[in-house]
């Protein structure tokens, strides 16, 4: 049985992928109207890197109270 630190962690990794995929999805769609010059595409594309940051700041959590990082 998951730790409620466990599945709290797991179930934000779960929805912070989805939105890199919808995300990603709005940015790769031909002729998006969601973007409809650079500034837009560049809000995007951001967003996409902050996301994924967000998902490794959660996999550096889990490694320092786990034990495998020497900063914890």
């Amino acid at each position: 049985m998951l730790t409620y630190q466990a599945h709290f962690i797991s179930e934000l990794k779960k929805l912070l992928s989805e939105e890199i995929q919808r995300t990603g999805d709005t940015i790769l769609m031909p002729n998006s109207a969601a973007i409809p010059d650079f500034s837009q595409y560049r809000y995007y594309i951001g967003m996409v890197q902050g996301l994924r940051r967000a998902v490794e700041l959660c996999d550096e959590a889990e490694a320092i109270a786990d034990g495998r990082d020497e900063r914890g």
